[in-house]
């Protein structure tokens, strides 16, 4: 039987990281699950919450990033821990629902991919309304992205991935924020991966709720689409 690792990258999400690990913990997906924590090094009291789950929940794996890195540092160090046959990105901050891992899964335990993408813009789902700009920026950064490596993703920054661990433990990651979402795209397109996507929902945070990324992080995502798309 194959078995799903599920890694979460956690900074700052003592107030949520709990119930969206139960929610993990819920969804049936007929995999047997696993389920890695990398914290990277938040001051909030996360840290003290990951350490009282570990040692509560055998099922768990949790790891301590030194200093903060990112993002996407903390999925580096994730991705080298898991042992499932699949691995699956989930973020820790209740914007995207784990009910959907069946359909995000489908076309990978069918054999028809390698890689599935979720996307917010193909409908299907409930979708909160939130940032124009944000939108704007997003779609932007997606055409963009497609042009460089020949896709025709809708929604390249999403969180929800999936992929073959061979996959993902084969392809050298250098991104250590949210530009892991433009480089793992143009290195998966560039592997010649069968990529799908499917329709997921959006249960987007305001900055006052504990939203992250910004304009910067905008900015750094159009200069790895150009990096990738030169260079390897």
């Amino acid at each position: 039987m194959k078995t799903l690792s599920i890694v979460i990258p956690v900074y700052n999400e003592a107030a949520t990281l709990e119930t969206l690990v139960q929610r993990v913990r819920e969804v049936d997906v007929g995999l047997e699950k696993e389920i890695v924590l990398v914290d990277d090094y938040s001051t909030d009291g996360t840290r003290e919450v990951l350490q009282k789950m570990a040692a509560d929940s055998p099922d768990i794996k949790v790891f301590y990033q030194a200093v903060n890195q990112g993002k996407g540092a903390a999925l580096h160090a994730g991705f080298a821990a898991v042992t499932g046959d699949l691995v699956l990105i989930q973020d820790a901050d209740l914007e995207y629902d784990p009910k959907e891992y069946p359909q995000l899964l489908a076309p990978l335990l069918e054999g028809h991919a390698d890689v599935v993408y979720g996307s917010r813009f193909l409908g299907g789902g409930a979708h909160r309304v939130v940032f124009f700009w944000h939108y704007v920026g997003n779609k932007f950064l997606t055409m963009l992205s497609n042009m460089t490596t020949n896709l025709n993703l809708t929604d390249m920054e999403v969180c929800y991935k999936v992929f073959k661990r061979e996959i993902i433990q084969s392809i050298p990651l250098k991104e250590k924020r949210f530009g892991f979402e433009p480089e793992v795209t143009a290195k998966v397109a560039r592997r010649k991966c069968r990529i799908y996507e499917v329709p997921i929902s959006y249960y987007g945070r305001d900055y006052a709720e504990g939203k992250k990324i910004g304009w910067r992080d905008g900015f750094s995502a159009l200069r790895c689409i150009f990096k990738y798309w030169l260079m390897d």
